[in-house]
């Protein structure tokens, strides 16, 4: 463009290219006006955006300064109560807990002795029963010596009678 600038600015064409190039701008090269249009709409839009963004930022920092000055120390104070009264359950709790195992190893412990005598009491009843076995037993095996011995004696005294027979 500046070189036929130059060439044409000593030439009676000049003001023909000049009035082509103004034509040109004002019919194809639209570009001020998108420039101007964007120019614009980016100042609205921030414009608006910025003033909802400060509504939105002012509302959040109103939330925040009331849960820190109202509900913050209301929750504080009610976990603070709800804890301690959970706390003074849990102490019930534990210390019924506490007597319960107690109750229960006693208890244990009274059954351990029961168990303890009626075992003793089982293995005396049973050392009792099996010496007297043992002197059933002791009975039992005289018993069968005296009666081998009068059978012995029987078949030798039935041997003797026998012979007397036999010698016919």
């Amino acid at each position: 463009d500046r070189k036929r600038e130059v060439l044409a600015a000593g030439s009676p064409i000049q003001p023909i290219i000049k009035d082509v190039g103004e034509i040109y701008s004002r019919l194809l090269d639209h570009r001020p006006v998108i420039q101007g249009e964007i120019r614009y709409f980016v100042k609205e839009f921030e414009e608006k955006r910025g003033l909802r963004e400060l509504r939105v930022l002012e509302n959040l920092k109103n939330t925040i300064f009331e849960t820190n000055e109202h509900v913050l120390p209301k929750c504080e104070q009610a976990m603070h109560d709800n804890l301690n009264e959970a706390f003074k359950r849990l102490q019930a709790a534990n210390d019924m807990i506490h007597r319960l195992q107690e109750r229960e190893h006693e208890e244990r412990k009274v059954q351990a002795d029961k168990l303890m005598g009626r075992e003793e009491k089982r293995i005396a009843h049973w050392e009792e029963f099996m010496k007297e076995q043992q002197n059933k037993q002791a009975e039992v095996d005289e018993e069968h010596r005296k009666a081998m011995e009068r059978l012995k004696e029987q078949y030798s005294e039935m041997e003797k009678e026998l012979a007397k027979y036999v010698s016919f």
